[in-house]
């Protein structure tokens, strides 16, 4: 039963052994039921599941770009100002509210179950998606269907989407998060066809309502997410502030400078995705296909989660090189861009390799949150992480319009979209540089006896059976003088 399990991946705990405990037995057994199996019908069903979720969410939102030129033209029959501006708010809106509500989501997954909130995201997006089909002519209620709606039920099922993998996998977490991550990739390469095909011929209305019966698909898949249980996790906690939001996390020096740079260096990261495919319309040759450019940003974007998926999981590789690689390549391909008028080949191959490293930039997000904040503190980790991206990713595209408007050239919005997550990777060498936090490492006081001689031989202090567990960052253990260091 939902009511009876604790539902997230990692909601903070503080968890005291009693003394009474012989040999620490118990303890012992019910950090063993904690360890995720690493496989099983079930872990690779869940795996497939969740696979589907992240590839309607965001094959819906990364497709945006084929939908804007219809809402684009709208405006313009209809005289509106700004309209390159007003037109990317509907994408951008139900983007940045799907990064903007993530923090609420993993609160709500702590609480609520993982199902639960699954299945609310699910009926939250294909009903906003659904009442876009009658308002098409109205820009602002489209924000709040298209954009508000539909982007607070993807968060609601984005977060446990990702959180209920750390139940299953723990040694392939990296690959099963690549894996993922990388239906979204799967999704962006046909959805822009398909998204085509209604619009010619059934218009847009009819468009609309098929991808909210798509939608709907993710309310099935809610069922599947059945957290796995452990004896101390089936009983509830007395909700206070502390319990709701983790604040330790904001005392993790390298965590807030992760999160603070990939926030800013994400401010342009959804402007390809609006603006490519009229780039293509109107600069390029008669013919060109405007929808091709995203689909191989999907395509090597899902090769891409797959290979560094896997490298991310290789021992000695440090993931946050690999995520500042792939920022600087980001930054750098976006600004190309616009130069590549003209000529055809060359914007696919930039459009190719933007989407491999956008892959890697994807699919180490889990396990770097799991490495800085650990098992314990990652599904909020990730929450805060997409709350505070929900800014610039709302923003970017849409000072972008108005400087489409403005400039009527696509140089200048490329080349400006490109330069944070150069700045950025730069700036995330600041979390090597420093050194993790102790209220990262779980403590564990362990049983010991500890022998000093006496001034005539006896011996003193016997020291009794003790255990407090803290936060745990790892899977390593190591003994410092007293404390025993481990991971829960």
């Amino acid at each position: 039963m939902i009511e009876d399990v604790e539902s997230s991946l990692v909601s903070s705990k503080l968890e005291v052994v009693s003394g009474k405990q012989q040999n620490g037995v118990g303890n012992h057994e019910e950090n063993n039921n904690k360890h995720p199996a690493d496989g099983g019908s079930r872990a690779w069903v869940i795996m497939l599941a969740s696979f589907f979720c992240n590839g309607i969410l965001f094959g819906v939102i990364n497709s945006y770009g084929v939908l804007y030129s219809e809402f684009h033209d709208n405006l313009l029959k209809r005289n509106v100002t700004n309209a390159s501006g007003k037109a990317a708010l509907v994408g951008s809106f139900s983007m940045g509210t799907v990064f903007f509500v993530s923090p609420v989501a993993g609160v709500l997954t702590d609480y609520i179950g993982i199902r639960r909130t699954t299945f609310l995201g699910g009926a939250i997006a294909s009903g906003g998606m659904l009442l876009s089909s009658f308002f098409i002519e109205d820009i602002v209620i489209m924000c709040i269907t298209y954009g508000v709606m539909y982007g607070l039920g993807g968060a609601l099922m984005y977060t446990p989407s990702l959180a209920i993998l750390g139940h299953y996998f723990k040694k392939y977490l990296g690959k099963v998060n690549g894996f993922v991550t990388a239906g979204s990739s799967v999704f962006t390469i046909a959805m822009p066809y398909l998204i085509d095909v209604f619009l010619k011929n059934f218009g847009i209305e009819w468009t609309l309502r098929f991808l909210a019966l798509k939608s709907s698909f993710i309310m099935l898949f809610a069922f599947l997410f059945k957290p796995v249980t452990t004896t101390s996790s089936t009983k509830r906690k007395r909700i206070s502030f502390r319990s709701i939001f983790n604040v330790a996390l904001l005392r993790n020096f390298r965590y807030v400078v992760w999160v603070s740079t990939i926030a800013f260096s994400l401010f342009g990261y959804f402007v390809p995705y609006v603006y490519m495919s009229k780039l293509v319309k109107e600069k390029f040759e008669d013919g060109s296909d405007t929808k091709l450019p995203i689909m191989c940003i999907g395509i090597a974007s899902g090769i891409g989660r797959l290979i560094f998926g896997y490298i991310a999981d290789l021992p000695n590789v440090n993931r946050i090189y690999m995520q500042q690689l792939s920022f600087f390549s980001i930054g750098l391909m976006t600004m190309l861009l616009p130069f590549t008028v003209g000529h055809y080949p060359w914007l696919v191959v930039i459009t190719l390799a933007m989407g491999l490293f956008d892959g890697c930039f994807i699919s180490l997000l889990g396990p770097i949150a799991f490495d800085l904040c650990g098992r314990e503190g990652a599904t909020q980790a990730i929450g805060f992480l997409l709350g505070l991206c929900s800014i610039p990713l709302t923003l970017g595209p849409y000072v972008a319009g108005l400087i489409l408007d403005s400039q009527h050239s696509y140089t200048l919005p490329f080349v400006l979209a490109g330069i944070p997550p150069v700045i950025g990777s730069v700036v995330m060498f600041v979390i090597k540089c420093s050194e993790a936090p102790l209220s990262n490492v779980s403590i564990r006081r362990t049983n010991f006896v500890k022998e000093e001689p006496h001034e005539k031989g006896t011996l003193l202090n016997k020291f009794r059976r003790s255990s407090l567990v803290d936060q745990g960052i790892n899977d390593r253990s190591f003994n410092i003088k007293r404390y025993r260091y481990s991971s829960m």
